[in-house]
């Protein structure tokens, strides 16, 4: 039951090209966002899409699987446990950013 506390499983479309960070420590590290939609019927008949943007971080070996061959606009299925973390913008100001941190990444698009 430990797995369960923090899972996150999301499918959605790549907005851009995976971010890839090749660290000095040489870890490989690609960050993304990914958007996924949920449609519904408002109160007036009219079907409504909801889309929502999510960003995610992936390290290693998943990291480099990602750096060859998830690319903008490609739908992928990934898994992993959500994070939140805040830092210091150049204007001294406080931001706040969660992202899903993935374990697991599935390709879906041909």
């Amino acid at each position: 039951m430990n797995t369960l506390r923090n899972k996150v499983q999301l499918i959605g479309n790549l907005g851009n090209d995976p971010e890839i960070i090749n660290l000095e420590s040489g870890k490989t590290l690609a960050k993304f966002a990914i958007a996924t939609n949920e449609s519904y019927t408002n109160s007036h008949g009219e079907k409504i899409t909801d889309t929502q943007w999510h960003n995610i971080v992936a390290w290693g070996k998943t990291a480099e699987i990602i750096e060859k061959y998830v690319t903008k606009g490609k739908e992928i299925a990934i898994e992993g446990k959500l994070t939140s973390r805040s830092y210091d913008d150049k204007d001294g100001n406080k931001r706040y950013v969660t992202e899903v941190i993935v374990n697991e990444v599935l390709m879906l698009s041909k």
